[in-house]
């Protein structure tokens, strides 16, 4: 018997991934455990602001980049 969850592939910084079909970009970041920290998100080399990771659904193919703030002065 097989899992009734369908999946998609995306690419996550360059590394194919399986992911569950309609992740949000929200709930990518925390299966990749980053959730809450300072990063910026690019799907499709655009922008999704972080106000809209919670709407931002994921379509297959997608190519995500993530890329985290590093603090220094």
């Amino acid at each position: 018997m097989t899992d009734h969850t369908e999946t998609m592939q995306i690419r996550v910084n360059g590394e194919a991934r399986e992911v569950r079909t309609g992740i949000t970009a929200a709930e990518l970041l925390e299966e990749l455990d980053l959730a809450g920290r300072r990063l910026a998100l690019e799907v499709n080399e655009a922008i999704v602001p972080r106000s809209r990771f919670e709407q931002h659904r994921l379509q297959p193919g997608d190519r995500v980049e993530v890329v985290q703030a590093i603090g220094g002065g």
